[in-house]
């Protein structure tokens, strides 16, 4: 067994790259290992913006042998009459180096065939690394590759070194017209130019000593401890943010960590709009008082070591200070100007091109909420709310201060409502109507805040999908899956009785006059239909629910949200139970039987035993005690009602013949058979169930 290390050198390759080359170096050798039968004790991948390394231990020093099949000319072109073997034969022999006779007759598809079994001596490790790893680094991905020089390969940043060591032999590769070696850099202004490695098991602690903390989870836990401390030197604390965490850690090798200050006054601002600058463009971690109140410091990780550190401070201050400035500057410069005054403004902002300017979608978003409104019974106040949140939501949008920070929109919409005089509903709708911005993210807490979101999300979707837009593979522009999912998230949470044909229906209407009638047609309102199909099976998924039972009852999903989620719950609860099983047993007789009937007429008059009778009544009253359980969406109460009709259906097989040869009398029988399936299908389709 040995070791072997790769590493490609490189400029610095962006962070919001980083995690995802890392997994797909793992990812990629761990298969081709695999494919080569080559077998390892371990993995690893590790990385800075000027590296990504793999560390494989316990390698193997060569292939596992393996046993060969080659398949030769058919049996009947391979002898002759006599049996004797002809020139095919004896040429596929020869050209595989085995002995004719040593070829064996094999059974196939389509006839028989000569085979050559060879078995083939596995090949040294060091000769495999050096054909498998110039594919593996050809074949990572990045968002936006390059090419540089005259090179044709694509990679995220020019490469500049490789090393390759199997122990302590160097595999021979040549990338981008380099030659691998055992020479690595240490940190650009810190470390050495060139660093002898003498084993892939000194590679960490040669980098460490050159001021690069390789492994990115050391790098990380050596940040936030280091961050942390700081914030205690001055009684603070900072809340963990992973995302900028991780995205600091991907912008470094060696990480010190520095507090610095800026004005108090600049306390007075909003905190959004002090922390935003902080974290979104400048990658500061903000400071609070142990009570949460934000204190005027920031932590950051500077990319080197102690040294010069008062130097580092004061010029990270003084960006920071100008940023802050402008803050100050548009939001009082913002706060002359009363927030429904920004309103024509939009009429010159696009949406998208084919469908409108920001001011078009206000109103289709405003039309939205107010048709929705009527179908909730909304009481007047509430819908008025809702709608004036609709009209100024996208107000901010023009705004000086999102406009240089456009992840404060909503936020600022929020304050400049309250500023100008608005209900505090409808100023936290107009903040609320852009949640959930990520997964995870919060849903809107007040129902005017949901209405709007949804009427948006809903409004977006339409126009899309209308105009031929829709995600594909990870391409998704317009964020529709969110948008999607915040849908349906929004409808459950606030348990809101709108159907997704309900919705579907008016976002389009609303679209007439700009979009083609064929556009607003039933094919487009069936892919959107789908398309939230897809994201309720996630979130079914999600909530613990077995692929059966998602399949059961979106099989039958009729758009409402809430009944298919009951649905669900039910057939979970009872789907181990042994009535349920009793039933399932009955219906899949029942189903297999009718699968091309799906209702009929029955008539007793054709009754030729009391078990068809007895069937019969029990199916009735079972209608009618279902009709009560339905409308509150008591689906476990239903099951049990189907449950007891078990005996009854048991009766029913074992004293008639269903499929007689009286054709009344058959297709009363189905008929029978017919209502017990359909019963069940308000619950879901038990065809899906699977019993282990």
């Amino acid at each position: 067994m040995a070791d072997y290390l790769l590493e490609i050198g490189t400029e610095e390759i962006p962070a919001k790259f980083m995690a995802s080359a890392l997994k797909q170096l793992e990812d990629l050798a761990a298969k081709k290992f695999h494919e080569q039968r080559i077998k390892y004790a371990s993995i690893r991948t590790m990385g800075t913006p000027r590296r990504l390394a793999l560390l494989v231990q316990g390698l193997a020093e060569q292939e596992e042998d393996w046993r060969q099949e080659v398949r030769g000319p058919a049996k009947k072109a391979a002898f002759d009459g006599a049996g004797r073997p002809t020139k095919a034969a004896l040429g596929f022999a020869r050209a595989q180096g085995v002995a004719v006779e040593n070829l064996v007759v094999k059974e196939i598809g389509n006839g028989a065939y000569l085979f050559a079994m060879k078995e083939v001596k596995g090949r040294a490790a060091a000769k495999v690394l050096a054909e498998i790893v110039p594919q593996l680094i050809s074949e990572i991905n990045f968002p936006k590759p390059m090419r540089w020089g005259e090179q044709e390969l694509r990679f995220a940043r020019p490469i500049r070194w490789l090393v390759s060591l199997f122990d302590e032999q160097i595999i021979p590769l040549e990338i981008a017209g380099l030659q691998a070696d055992r020479i690595t850099r240490g940190h650009r202004f810190l470390g050495e130019e060139r660093i002898m490695l003498k084993y892939p098991q000194t590679y960490e602690q040669q980098l460490k000593e050159n001021y690069v903390l390789v492994d990115q989870e050391a790098r990380k836990e050596e940040c936030w401890r280091q961050i942390s401390e700081e914030a205690a030197k001055i009684q603070g604390k900072v809340e963990l943010d992973e995302k900028l965490l991780e995205e600091v850690t991907y912008l470094l090798e060696w990480p010190t960590a520095l507090r610095g200050s800026f004005a108090a006054e600049y306390l007075k601002l909003p905190e959004e709009v002090v922390i935003t600058p902080m974290r979104e463009h400048q990658r500061y971690f903000p400071v609070r008082e142990q009570g949460g109140n934000l204190l005027n410091c920031f932590i950051t990780v500077r990319n080197g070591n102690s040294e010069h550190l008062d130097l580092v401070r004061v010029g990270n201050e003084k960006v920071l200070k100008a940023r802050l400035a402008d803050a100050r500057f548009f939001w009082a410069e913002d706060l002359k100007v009363k927030l429904e005054d920004y309103l024509p403004r939009l009429e010159k902002l696009v949406f998208q091109e084919s469908l409108g300017t920001v001011a078009q979608k206000t109103e289709r978003v405003r039309k939205t909420v107010t048709q929705l409104a009527e179908k909730l019974q909304l009481e007047r106040t509430v819908t008025e709310d809702a709608c004036r949140a609709a009209q100024l939501a996208k107000a901010d949008l023009v705004t000086n201060m999102v406009g240089e920070f456009p992840e404060l929109q909503g936020i600022m919409g929020r304050y400049y409502a309250l500023h100008a005089g608005e209900k505090e509903v409808v100023a936290q709708a107009i903040l609320e109507h852009y949640q959930p911005r990520f997964a995870g993210d919060a849903l809107p807490s007040c129902l005017a805040g949901a209405l709007v979101s949804i009427a948006d999300k809903m409004d977006t979707l339409a126009g899309c999908f209308a105009i031929g837009i829709e995600p594909t593979g990870s391409q998704d522009p317009y964020a529709l899956r969110r948008q999607a999912l915040g849908v349906c998230l929004i409808l459950l949470e606030h348990q809101l009785e709108l159907g997704l044909d309900e919705l579907i229906g008016i976002a389009l209407a609303n679209y007439q006059g700009l979009v083609s009638e064929a556009q607003l047609g039933e094919q487009t309102r069936a892919k959107i239909k789908e398309f939230f199909q897809a994201r309720l099976k996630n979130i079914l998924s999600e909530k613990g629910h077995q692929y059966d039972v998602i399949e059961a009852v979106l099989a039958v999903e009729a758009g409402n949200l809430l009944t298919t989620l009951f649905r669900a719950e039910a057939l979970s609860q009872m789907k181990d139970e042994e009535n349920f099983r009793a039933l399932l047993t009955s219906f899949t007789r029942a189903y297999n039987l009718t699968k091309e009937k799906k209702s009929g007429q029955i008539k007793s008059c054709y009754f030729e035993d009391q078990t068809e009778r007895d069937f019969y009544e029990a199916l009735g009253k079972t209608t009618e005690k279902l009709k009560p359980l339905l409308a509150q969406r008591d689906f476990r109460g239903v099951l049990q009602e189907l449950s007891a009709l078990t005996g009854f259906v048991n009766d029913f097989f074992t004293a008639v013949m269903v499929m007689t040869e009286e054709k009344n009398v058959r297709e009363n029988r189905l008929g029978l058979l017919a209502w017990l399936v359909n019963l069940t299908q308000n619950v879901g389709d038990l065809s899906k169930i699977v019993i282990s």
